[in-house]
């Protein structure tokens, strides 16, 4: 059989593996993150967060349509789309791993002859699957994110860069760098990563096309491949649309023309001039230039995707974030200016002070006839500034991090050395290598572990030494514990240094290609401290890279081998070696933890939020977990479509306010009484606290009045002698109308007793942030017709000192004008409980929690403690208020829905714990012995092993975990003897005195 078809048959071979793995073990619905978003997105074509993702958008919203008409299944076929991109990606990673083997093996002192075919397709199986099987590229394979087609892309252009070098010599090959240039600029519409390949794919163009390849010129090369990247990211990507945006500033303002007119010039302007390069180009018989063109323009028909956001933006789709329905509001959505600029080359230490501003760019927004200048963005000089800076942010937490990490002292002052150890220590190694070591290694648990390099959440291991660290069983026996006995790892340093001796351009491409889609990503993004989750998925590009000396290994094998048996069989078995040393192992390993088919926790704890909400509510949420699949719920399944979802993290922008002023959905608009003139960017962006001694709690009304009066008499003046509204006071109060709040059913009859006549709290910062404006706006104008709720897991800052008055009722909290108890120590754990007991037992669903094969982070970290608290506070009120059967009943709940033996950290285990006390008071025993005996089995073996810590290292003891353990154990000792389960008891307490004694040198006992 000829090469070509075989390569072809084992290419195809790979992508069917990989597609079959990942849709054998993708997530049926939506998943955490960023994934409801981006459904909602493709479903609906609305606009995504910044910087925006149109042609991922129009991709799934063609694998949507696969759903034929079954909304719950959208999710399902765009994941598919994920997992079929993804599988194309190792088909051509194949490819690639083939086209650079038969390279290395034709300049090799050794010839292979009729077992070289073997050899290759050996090295293309070994490296494709292996990277089928790491464990950042298959969780992306399986949800709806950008990151597999991102990969895809980087597979194509990579793999298109090779062909092109294989054909150079022949008339049109430069096609394949058109081709190139095509998909760079779609992949803009998907994720920048794909852009990191320029200076690998320059470097091949350099090695290939000209003849005196020097050290010198190689470097100038290199150089300009950086200027391509600077041009096509910052030139083309970026200054196309601001220039766009000033031609439109000129054609409105100055020439009284519609908005769009001056940038619909400036793309025409563009377009001829490129067409005019063109056509110079054949003119002059310039064949490099009319390249050049050739690829700008293709660059520009891929990048024509982004005409999606402002068409979308306007045509005003519900998810629609910063409204990007102009040039300038579209150059700051791409460029992701709302979440401000790191430093990269220069800038200040995190203790730096402010010593001098200069105003920067003026800011425009969008006006009812003209461009109006919002402002000017603000330069500032400091004190005490590095080249490379790392160390920067001057958030509170952020310092407390830098400065633990490092162990400097309060009032030391970061040096240079400083700031190179933490690039190196936290930045490059903590996260960059810690998950290059999870993929091709191994890795203890998918637990956070950018905070510590010695704990073993989420920390990498061979597994080799592992049988002598004692480590705990909720460790080893998790489907997350993938020890790869560093095989991956090993093959693919061998297969490194195979190419590097043979084959030394090669392997500097392959170098480069691991380098700037690894390493140079974690110097640009410069991340300041602690991430919301781990980053390991911004990496995938350098794995890809790695996995191809991992397929090179195989030819060094059989190189090895060759020399005591004859050549074929050294291409079998190397092949035969590698496959079980990598691929087979990988997947044996991985497969358990990251298996999702049988996982529902994302859509059905949105389902939860949404079904807790009374009819009509407007639904206060901040975070990503509990927004997006939210708003999958609600977009694409129809979910409860009455409710407004506020997202209050986002409703500092002005576009967002007023979407909320409009209907949405089955939902009226909000009660924001405030015009647009009153918010619009630049207008009351902050409003600051100045006490103005005034005496009691004033109506909220009031005070809104004075928040957004443009009367100068009751302004203050700020330094720069601009008059401005000011906050005089934070004791705040709503008049209850008994007749509103019995008429829109807020409360029940029997609860009118306690009905407040005035609900009074006191705001809980120093300044009013444009959300919180609005918030206060909705709040005193709503007069109780619309409930209020907040979501459960909403940050204690977000409710502005309303707690007082937030009851539970099931996932949220709903503002009820209630006396104020204010014997209650824990305000957040009251309930509305008849209502939530009702919703919990008879509405919730529960994700599957107990059955499901593998659950994530996010459903056992954030979501699992969430049910526990949830369910506790529920049964704890109703024993109070005299239900103690329906309490029962919620604690059988409980154990039916959840599982036994799930405690993702030590603290779970007191709130079982204290379910464990109610069931006891509540006389049933067994449920109570059942969660005793759960709880008892995982501390006994957390104590173990932070007992073997000890002695070896008592600095290396988690000493909280300790002393929570103790506590807990002594809890359900005296829980256990007060209901008279003596056996139980009795081994309770001699734990306790056990572990009391071989704690004592921690416990600070004699």
């Amino acid at each position: 059989m000829q090469y070509n078809k075989i390569n072809n048959l084992f290419g195809w071979l790979c992508f069917v593996i990989a597609s079959a793995t990942y849709i054998l073990t993708l997530e049926p619905s939506v998943s955490f993150w960023d994934c409801g978003e981006f459904i909602s997105c493709a479903y609906r074509l609305q606009v995504s967060h910044q910087p925006g993702y149109p042609m991922f958008a129009m991709l799934g919203k063609v694998f949507s349509l696969l759903s034929l008409g079954d909304n719950t299944k959208v999710p399902y076929f765009t994941n598919m789309g994920s997992a079929i991109a993804s599988g194309a990606a190792v088909m051509f990673l194949f490819w690639t791993i083939t086209a650079m083997a038969k390279k290395l093996l034709a300049s090799g002192k050794r010839n292979f002859g009729d077992a070289q075919t073997t050899v290759i397709m050996g090295a293309g199986l070994v490296g494709a699957l292996a990277f089928t099987f790491t464990d950042t590229f298959w969780f992306s394979a399986v949800e709806t994110i950008v990151f597999a087609l991102s990969q895809l892309c980087i597979s194509i252009v990579f793999w298109a860069i090779l062909k092109w070098d294989a054909h150079a010599d022949e008339p049109g090959a430069d096609k394949w760098l058109i081709f190139i240039a095509y998909v760079m600029g779609l992949s803009i519409g998907i994720h920048l990563l794909n852009l990191l390949t320029i200076p690998a794919i320059a470097l091949v163009y350099y090695f290939r096309r000209y003849k005196n390849i020097t050290v010198r010129n190689a470097f100038l090369a290199f150089l300009v491949s950086i200027a391509i990247l600077g041009f096509v990211q910052y030139g083309i990507r970026g200054y196309t649309i601001k220039f766009a945006a000033f031609f439109d500033l000129f054609f409105v303002n100055s020439l009284g023309l519609g908005f769009g007119s001056g940038a619909l010039f400036f793309f025409v302007l563009l377009i001829g001039c490129i067409v005019a390069g063109i056509v110079y180009s054949i003119r002059k018989n310039k064949p490099t230039l009319n390249l050049a063109f050739l690829c700008i323009a293709f660059i520009y028909f891929g990048y024509g995707s982004f005409a999606y956001i402002p068409i979308r933006a306007t045509a005003n789709t519900n998810l629609n974030n910063s409204h990007p329905d102009n040039a300038f509001t579209l150059y700051g959505y791409l460029n992701r200016i709302q979440y401000g600029e790191n430093p990269l080359l220069t800038g200040p230490y995190f203790d730096a002070q402010i010593t001098g501003q200069t105003d920067g760019s003026t800011i425009y927004r969008k006006g009812k006839d003209k461009y109006e200048v919002a402002g000017k963005r603000a330069n500032y000089q400091y004190d005490h500034t590095t080249i490379l800076p790392r160390m920067y942010s001057t958030d509170a937490g952020d310092v407390q991090f830098y400065r633990g990490w490092l162990q400097l002292p309060e009032g030391q002052a970061p040096n240079f050395i400083d700031n190179i150890k933490w690039m190196a220590s936290w930045q490059v190694y903590q996260m960059y290598f810690r998950y290059f070591l999870w993929n091709f290694v191994g890795r203890y648990n998918d637990q956070d572990g950018q905070q510590s390099t010695e704990s073993i959440d989420g920390n990498w291991t061979s597994g080799i030494f592992d049988g002598g660290r004692h480590l705990p069983k909720s460790v080893v026996n998790s489907p997350t514990y993938t020890p790869l006995y560093a095989l991956p790892f090993i093959l693919g340093m061998i297969g490194l240094v195979y190419q590097v001796e043979r084959k030394k351009k090669d392997a500097l491409i392959i170098g480069l290609l691991w380098f700037f889609t690894g390493l140079a990503v974690v110097l640009y993004v410069n991340q300041p401290s602690v991430q919301p989750r781990e980053r390991d998925y911004s990496y995938v590009g350098s794995f890809y890279a790695f996995a191809i000396w991992i397929g090179m290994a195989v030819i060094a094998i059989a190189d090895g081998i060759s020399r005591k048996v004859n050549v074929r069989a050294s291409a079998y078995i190397a092949t035969g070696i590698c496959l079980l040393a990598a691929p087979v192992l990988m997947a044996v390993k991985e497969w358990p933890g990251h298996d999702r088919s049988t996982k529902m926790t994302a859509h059905d704890m949105a389902y939860n939020y949404l079904i807790s909400c009374p009819p009509n509510a407007i639904l206060f949420t901040y975070g990503d977990n509990d927004t997006y699949s939210l708003w999958y719920d609600q977009e694409v399944e129809g979910i409860r479509p009455d409710v407004r979802i506020v997202n209050l993290s986002l409703f500092s922008g002005d576009w967002y306010i007023r979407q909320m002023q409009k209907k949405m959905n089955q939902s009226e608009p909000l009660p924001i009484t405030m015009p647009y003139d009153k918010y619009k960017d630049g207008v009351r962006d902050v409003i600051y606290y100045n006490d103005a001694k005034i005496a009691g709690p004033v109506e909220l009304k009031d005070v809104f009045d004075f928040l957004t009066s443009d009367d100068k008499s009751v302004m203050a003046q700020s330094q720069g002698g601009e008059m401005i509204n000011y906050l005089p006071t934070k004791n705040f109060k709503i008049t209850v109308k008994p007749d509103d709040v019995m008429k829109n059913k807020v409360i029940t009859p029997a609860q009118k007793d306690q009905l407040a006549g005035t609900i009074e709290w006191k705001y809980t910062s120093n300044y009013v942030t444009k959300d919180n404006l609005a918030l206060l706006d909705i709040l005193a104008h709503t007069n109780w017709k619309r409930p209020i709720c907040f979501t459960t897991t909403i940050g204690n800052s977000n409710l502005i000192g309303l707690q007082p008055y937030l009851y539970k009722e099931g996932f949220t909290y709903r503002l009820l004008p209630l006396k104020a108890d204010t014997a209650n120590h824990d305000q957040l754990s009251k309930t509305n409980s008849l209502v939530m007991y009702d919703n919990m037992m008879n509405k919730f669903k529960y994700g599957k929690f107990k059955t499901a094969k593998y659950l994530d982070h996010e459903s056992t970290n954030m979501f699992y403690p969430v049910l526990l608290t949830t369910f506790l506070d529920l049964a704890e009120n109703l024993v109070k208020e005299g239900h103690p059967d329906m309490a029962l009943k919620v604690l059988h709940k409980c154990d039916d829905e959840l599982p036994e033996d799930l405690y993702p950290y030590i603290d779970v285990t007191a709130r079982k714990m204290f379910l464990a006390k109610i069931a006891y008071e509540l006389g049933d025993h067994k449920l109570g012995n059942k969660f005793i005996t759960s709880i008892d089995k995982f501390l006994v073996d957390q104590l173990d092993y932070n007992y073997h810590l000890l002695k070896d290292d008592a600095n290396s003891v988690n000493t909280r975990d300790v002393q929570i353990g103790m506590q807990v154990l002594n809890g359900m000792s005296e829980y256990s003897e007060t209901a008279k389960e003596t056996a139980l008891s009795n081994k309770l307490q001699a734990q306790v005195k056990d572990y009391a004694t071989k704690f004592a040198p921690i416990m600070g006992q004699p």
